[in-house]
């Protein structure tokens, strides 16, 4: 199969899985016990008002015909009102998408400089220091929770030592750069706001940290056993036995059939990270898309509910359609079927 040919039945298979994704999400929404209407007007409003507030929202209509109109207005490229913001849904997501993305970039750039290199060295090391000094970094990171390890962070940086600025993505009193990207470094960069710059940069130092200390331990524990199980291949003896520098064995032979699987875990990371992370979110005050999320859910929030998922939805079909793409890349023996 021709690769284009791959990539176009792969986007048309979105169609199906973002409706039925958005089906039981609007079904299961809608179940929930609670009144949004009733929280929108307030504990005290007269009952009048309520039904009022119902009507508008249309929720006094069955649930098929309440679906039938989202999905109306979802082609139509209307994904509601948020009665939180009072904003357009689409318009939230583009606001708070773009601090969740930029801190996935840096927490997943951090995690695979640092990761890969270290699972490496702790196989070709194997039961020695480095080997033993790996394995234990890795399994803190993962054992260690975000929400632990965010307050200690800010605690002892921000709090004791003053290295770091505290919460939030850019100092009070500094001029936000323009918005392109919605990536404060990205924008800073771009409009030659280096102010802005810095602080943005010292912002995001410590959020990245707590996130990428949990990530890279997955990354280092999948690297060392794909090259353990790799270096013990025949072809990897045979090219030891040509003379072959250890260098070139580990690095031209084992590293690229090693690190296949560590794509696929990169990928799950991606794709998890960028469905917003709530905790680190919630401690560093980060406006990304998973506060957004709690607040929705929150307040009964439907249509915000529906675009978050939605969303979520289309980052994991497009992170997995990436990977796949690459395995092809890493091992041409690999046929996209």
């Amino acid at each position: 199969m021709k690769l284009h040919h791959y990539v176009v039945r792969r986007l048309l298979l979105m169609g199906p899985v973002l409706l039925g994704v958005a089906a039981i999400t609007f079904v299961i929404s809608h179940l929930v016990p609670g009144d949004p209407a009733r929280l929108m007007a307030g504990p005290h409003a007269p009952i009048e008002v309520v039904l009022a507030l119902r009507a508008k929202m249309g929720l006094d209509k069955p649930i098929y015909e309440q679906f039938l109109i989202y999905l109306s207005d979802l082609l139509h490229g209307d994904l509601g009102m948020s009665i939180t913001t009072r904003r357009a849904v689409a318009a939230d997501l583009l606001r708070f998408f773009p601090a969740t993305l930029e801190l996935t970039l840096a927490s997943m750039i951090v995690s695979i400089v640092v990761g890969i290199p270290l699972g490496v060295v702790s196989a070709t090391r194997q039961n020695r220091l480095p080997d033993h000094f790996s394995r234990i970094f890795a399994l803190t990171g993962v054992a260690t929770p975000i929400f632990w390890s965010g307050l200690m962070v800010l605690l002892v940086f921000y709090y004791l030592l003053g290295w770091f600025p505290g919460p939030g993505r850019i100092d009070v009193g500094l001029v936000t750069p323009q918005q392109i990207t919605g990536m404060l470094v990205l924008d800073s960069i771009i409009t030659g706001n280096w102010p802005a710059l810095v602080s943005s940069v010292r912002h995001l130092v410590l959020p990245t940290a707590v996130l990428s200390f949990s990530t890279m331990g997955m990354i280092v524990r999948m690297v060392r056993s794909g090259m353990l199980e790799v270096l013990r291949e025949d072809y990897i003896v045979l090219a030891r036995s040509k003379g072959l520098s250890e260098r070139a064995v580990v690095y031209r032979h084992a590293f690229k059939n090693a690190v296949t699987s560590t794509v696929t875990l990169i990928g799950l990371i991606f794709g998890t990270l960028l469905s917003g992370t709530v905790l680190v979110e919630a401690i560093f005050s980060w406006p990304g898309i998973g506060r957004y999320a709690v607040t929705a859910i929150t307040y009964l929030d439907f249509a915000a509910v529906m675009g978050y998922t939605l969303l979520v939805t289309l980052v994991y079909i497009t992170v997995n359609l990436g990977v796949d793409l690459f395995y092809g890349f890493l091992d041409p023996r690999i046929r996209l079927e």
